[in-house]
C-alpha cells in the first residue's frame, strides 16, 4: 500500500476527547461483533444470526451476519487500539445505518421498543470518528507521522 495513502487515512485531527470515544465505543462493537461471529455473550453466532437477518430480509443472511460481524467486532477493535480510526469509523457508520434503517426504525426512537436510539448513539460516535480520526492518543497519529501524544 502507498505510503502517503496510509498517512493520509491515519492523520487525526482529534485531540484527547477522542479516546473517551474510542474505547467504550470500540468495547460495544467489539462484544456485538462477537456476538454475532462466535456466538459470545449470548449471541447466537453466524448461523443463527444469519438466519435472523435472513428472515428480515437481509440475504443471504449467513454473508450479512458475517459482514456486520466481522465489521463491529474488526472495527471496534480498531477503534480500541486506535488504528486506521477513519475508515473504521466510515465501515462502523454504514452498518449502523443498515441496523437502524433494517431492524428499529419502525419501533420509534426508545430502547424500551427496540427503537432506534442506541443505533443513533453508535452512529454519531462513528461518524465523529470517521471525520477526526483516533486523536492524540492512537496508533494512528505515529502512523501518520504526526508524533507521539504531547
Amino acid at each position: 500500500m502507498n505510503n502517503t495513502l496510509i498517512k493520509k487515512l491515519a492523520a487525526t485531527d482529534a485531540g484527547f476527547a477522542a479516546l473517551a470515544l474510542r474505547i467504550p465505543v470500540g468495547i460495544i462493537f467489539i462484544a456485538h461483533g462477537a456476538q454475532k461471529l462466535f456466538g459470545w455473550f449470548g449471541g447466537y453466532g453466524l448461523e443463527g444470526t444469519g438466519q435472523w437477518m435472513a428472515s428480515i430480509g437481509l440475504a443471504p443472511g449467513y454473508l450479512m451476519a458475517l459482514l456486520a460481524g466481522s465489521a463491529e467486532f474488526f472495527g471496534g477493535l480498531a477503534l480500541l487500539l486506535g488504528l486506521l480510526v477513519r475508515p473504521a469509523g466510515a465501515v462502523l457508520a454504514v452498518a449502523m445505518l443498515v441496523a437502524i434503517f433494517s431492524v428499529h426504525i419502525g419501533n420509534g426512537l426508545f430502547m424500551s421498543n427496540n427503537g432506534y436510539e442506541f443505533g443513533l448513539a453508535l452512529l454519531a460516535v462513528s461518524v465523529s470518528l470517521a471525520i477526526g480520526g483516533g486523536g492524540r492518543l492512537s496508533l494512528d497519529r505515529v502512523l501518520a507521522g504526526q508524533g507521539a501524544a504531547r
